[in-house]
């Protein structure tokens, strides 16, 4: 009787071939894997901890960087445009953004499925117009270091607004925190030797508008189907917000292209300017998707609390504003009360689950 012969199939053998050498295959690697490896290349030529340090020193170099650019054009240059200025911020990001997500595959490309979703985003980039014209207007008027400090109040304003569209009420723990952002911020205007009301007023409106859009889009964009990677979304709200801000700038700041022109035949540094300055606003975009990726959202959110002290002493040291020590307790005071209010937050989060 002759003995039948039993095996078991698996993947990379064949019970024809006993004698041959059986050769392992990788894994496949995921998407986010690839794009990681493909993206700039620099991964096998760093370790992780120094390729993070490296992604967190630019993501500095670009807030910081893009808020003394902003400065030297609308104050010291004299580039008094704040408005065309915001929207080569835009085209810049819609154009690098076509670059990073389709040719690069940085991330994959999502796309607008409903006119419904289309009319969300589109509120969205009216909001972040408002909210960047604001903020790039009162550098005008304003230091960085003031400016740094009215910014760092923009969770008293998300507590707000979440409190008067979602009615979401906090616990008194959090809501104690946000005294002494409010106080630091009473204290800092007080002692500002620069202060200006106009410049001050923008200022607080393009935190108030930074707030209300990040309110507006967890409320918005809540459905899995409408939900938009960050630069996904960033690739949609530039373009939409270049076409809000062109009527804007045509009939406030008057013929401005044929004055950038003009200026530009005069003075070759403009450009340099002007593209730098539109270069570093989409790298402030980017460099928040990549901390975030090396790191952790949470992460992001402490580099954000020191960005403001960090960006306000850079700042003093370039552009030599007067400070006052009541000035600088009272942002100091601001940012701990900023702090605060975001352990207030993690421990009401802990007490939910």
């Amino acid at each position: 009787m002759k003995e039948v012969q039993s095996w078991t199939t698996r993947r990379g053998s064949n019970p024809r071939l006993e004698t041959e050498s059986v050769v392992d295959i990788p894994a496949t690697p995921t998407g986010e894997d690839r794009n990681s490896a493909h993206m700039f290349g620099i991964g096998s030529f760093f370790s992780p901890e120094v390729l993070t340090a490296v992604i967190i020193a630019s993501w500095y170099a670009s807030n910081i960087g893009v808020l003394l650019l902003n400065k030297y054009l609308l104050s010291i240059y004299g580039y008094r445009y704040p408005i065309f200025l915001t929207m080569i911020h835009m085209l810049s990001c819609a154009g690098y953004s076509v670059i990073a997500i389709r040719f690069l595959e940085v991330v994959p490309l999502q796309h607008i499925l409903s006119r419904r979703q289309f009319f969300k985003i589109f509120a969205l980039s009216a909001i972040f117009c408002f909210s960047v014209v604001c903020g790039n207007t009162s550098l005008r008027y304003l230091p960085v270091s003031f400016n740094q400090a009215i910014g760092a109040t923009t969770p008293f304003f998300t507590a707000i607004f979440a409190f008067i569209i979602t009615c979401k009420k906090e616990s008194g723990e959090v809501y104690l925190a946000l005294l002494p952002v409010v106080f630091g911020i009473v204290l800092a205007s007080n002692s500002e030797p620069l202060f200006h009301l106009f410049g001050f007023l923008v200022c607080v409106g393009s935190t108030a508008g930074r707030a209300l859009k990040s309110v507006v889009q967890g409320l918005l964009l809540t459905s899995d189907s409408e939900k938009l990677h960050s630069m996904n979304l960033l690739l949609y709200m530039a373009p939409m917000a270049a076409l809000i801000l062109l009527p804007f700038t045509l009939y406030i700041e008057g013929n401005v292209l044929e004055i950038t022109v003009e200026k530009a035949r005069n003075d070759r540094f403009i450009v340099f300017l002007l593209i730098a300055n539109a270069t570093v606003a989409y790298l402030v975009n980017l460099t928040n998707f990549l901390v975030t990726k090396h790191t952790s959202a949470l992460t992001l959110q402490v580099l954000g609390n020191a960005k403001a002290a960090v960006a306000a002493v850079v700042s003093v040291l370039i552009f030599r504003n007067p400070v006052t020590v009541m000035g600088m307790t009272g942002f100091a005071v601001t940012i701990f009360g900023v702090v605060l209010y975001s352990e207030a937050k993690k421990r009401s989060k802990a007490t939910a689950y």
